[in-house]
Order: C-alpha cells, then sequence, then structure tokens
C-alpha cells in the first residue's frame, strides 16, 4: 500500500483518499459566453503528460481537506504534496 503525505496529517494510506483531476486550473470568467464546444473543452479536456503532473486530491477519510500533489504518471510515485494556494514546488522524477 502506498503511503500519501497530506499536508496536515501527515502520511496516510492511498485508500484514505480521492483523486481531484488536474491541478490549477482557472475557472473561465463568464461561464455563460462559451460556446458548447468550449465548455466540453473546459469540463473534459486535460492535460496527460508522461512525468511529473500536478493534480487535486481529497483526504477524503482523513481531515477532508483538498490540496495539490506532483505525481509521476510513468510509475504513481508521489514526488512532493502542498497546500492549494502554496506555489507548486520544482521537482525532478
Amino acid at each position: 500500500m502506498q503511503l500519501i503525505r497530506c499536508p496536515w496529517c501527515g502520511p496516510r494510506e492511498e485508500v484514505e483518499f480521492c483523486y481531484g483531476g488536474q491541478a490549477h486550473l482557472a475557472y473561465p470568467a463568464e461561464p455563460a459566453a462559451l460556446s458548447d464546444e468550449q465548455w466540453a473543452r473546459f469540463v473534459f479536456v486535460r492535460d496527460n503528460p508522461k512525468g511529473p503532473f500536478a493534480e487535486r486530491w481529497a483526504h477524503s477519510a482523513g481531515c477532508r481537506r483538498w490540496f495539490h500533489a506532483v505525481r509521476d504518471t510513468r510509475s504513481y510515485q508521489f514526488l512532493a504534496t502542498y497546500k492549494i494556494g502554496e506555489p507548486r514546488p520544482e521537482v525532478t522524477a
């Protein structure tokens, strides 16, 4: 079982967490002005890199807080976790 470090609770088993998608996405300033195609792109199209990737996670069975994590998509290894609002740390895979 993999351990994920919650920024508030410390390391916990991965079954306590829920994935929340790509991190650092800006919500459209005027969502009502978007066409259906533009809205669909915002909702469904995400980056899918090979290597370090910033994601949102929730500690759903613990403190219930959301945070960001940088995870290597090749190995599933968590390289860093940080609170929302903090800058993304520089990491190397």
